[in-house]
């Protein structure tokens, strides 16, 4: 049985269809949509403080929501978890679709932001209960992988619609694409997706659960927040720098992040099987390095062909992300997993929501401003990890069999 035949096997039992069919549906609308929301803002009025007060709100919104959506996953299950987050995220999406002002966005944001940020942990319990720990990687990647389809298609689709319906009808549109297949995504989950024997959890609240990052995990965690922000930083203002600066087409736009997603796609599987099989630190510090980059290569970026390339290098960032979302759950505390997944995941983004709200500021010096304080972020924050990072190594000398 070779690796991919393998690889399928694993895709096709425990639920794991399931969560992957409401990965692509949820993805796809939402990404169809979300990665425009700053063209939306300004044409409906907003100014540059208001996108960066969206890219701000995704961030703290996604750390606070992290936490409880690892808690109610080991609490009630990542089945019913999942079905709630997304109601809830399908309430967001009608109050855009409804209310047509750019303040409905930011309103919207408080719910539909939630799915993503209260879903992963939910996501990665579920992988770390189906996959043996030295399997971890593989497991992940196999999320990770699937996460990028809608990633890559949305954008694409996204661009399409708001050059034939315009910025604001475009966005509205999708967001009315992006609830049907929420529904969708619900009934199959509900229908298909097994039930799971829950366990009380073992966290008795958010203060024994942060005590739980320490060691090479709270290392980790410091590196992380640092690379988050050379990525934060420039990455609501993306969109302008590519349609309104250098004048390049909503489709054109759409083009590149499926180019960014396909190049993350093509490396994934390659990654998970030396990540399972070797020390998982060069992997992490790459990615990291991949990070720090994009931003660099952004400044001389004005032309197709240049884009291009930066966003090549903007896939390349997802070269060891599944090894990092593995080597969390590895150093996490049995059935409390989820549990401390969302509370990495909520100290990091508070911190790295202020430098998402910073990141007006220094646009309006420039754009190349912020894509330069984003790179020196990135720079100490690979410094960080090479310094005090330790390598974590599986417990097979070889990978296993799938």
């Amino acid at each position: 049985m070779n690796f991919f035949t393998k690889l399928k096997s694993l895709v096709l039992k425990n639920g794991m269809t399931s969560m992957i069919m409401m990965v692509v549906f949820i993805g796809f609308g939402e990404k169809m949509a979300e990665r425009f929301l700053p063209l939306y803002i300004i044409a409906l009025g907003g100014s540059a403080l208001a996108v960066a007060s969206l890219n701000t709100m995704d961030n703290l919104l996604s750390s606070l929501y992290s936490y409880p959506g690892g808690y109610i996953s080991d609490k009630f299950g990542y089945k019913k978890a999942l079905i709630f987050f997304t109601l809830v995220a399908l309430f967001g999406y009608l109050i855009v679709i409804f209310i047509p002002v750019w303040q409905s966005v930011l309103i919207g944001a408080f719910f539909f932001i939630s799915w993503t940020a209260v879903s992963l942990p939910a996501i990665m319990s579920m992988v770390s209960k189906n996959f043996k720990k030295e399997k971890r990687v593989t497991g992940v990647t196999i999320h990770s992988f699937v996460r990028r389809i809608p990633m890559a298609l949305g954008p694409l689709a996204g661009g399409l619609l708001i050059t034939s319906f315009g910025d604001v009808n475009g966005i509205r549109i999708a967001f009315s694409i992006a609830s049907v297949l929420a529904v969708i995504s619900i009934i199959f989950v509900k229908k298909y997706m097994p039930d799971e024997k829950v366990r009380s959890p073992k966290t008795k609240g958010l203060r024994k659960t942060i005590k739980n990052i320490k060691g090479p995990l709270k290392t980790l965690l410091v590196a992380d927040t640092l690379i988050r922000f050379a990525e934060q930083i420039p990455y609501a203002f993306v969109v302008i720098w590519v349609v309104s600066i250098n004048n390049l087409t909503p489709i054109k736009f759409g083009i590149l992040t499926t180019i960014e997603m396909v190049t993350a796609m093509i490396i994934y599987i390659p990654v998970s099987y030396f990540a399972d099989k070797y020390t998982k630190k060069p992997f992490v510090l790459v990615t990291f390095m991949f990070f720090t980059l994009f931003p660099l290569v952004l400044i001389f970026s004005t032309t197709f062909p240049m884009l291009v390339i930066a966003f090549i290098i903007r896939g390349m960032k997802e070269f060891g992300e599944p090894t990092r979302k593995a080597l969390i759950m590895d150093l996490a505390p049995e059935n409390e997993k989820a549990g401390t997944f969302g509370a990495y995941y909520l100290l990091r983004d508070i911190f790295v929501s202020v430098a998402a709200f910073c990141s007006a500021f220094l646009w309006n010096i420039s754009p190349q401003t912020n894509f330069i304080v984003a790179f020196i972020f990135g720079v100490i924050g690979c410094v960080v990890f090479f310094i005090y990072g330790k390598n974590q190594i599986t417990l097979e000398s070889s990978v296993p069999s799938i």
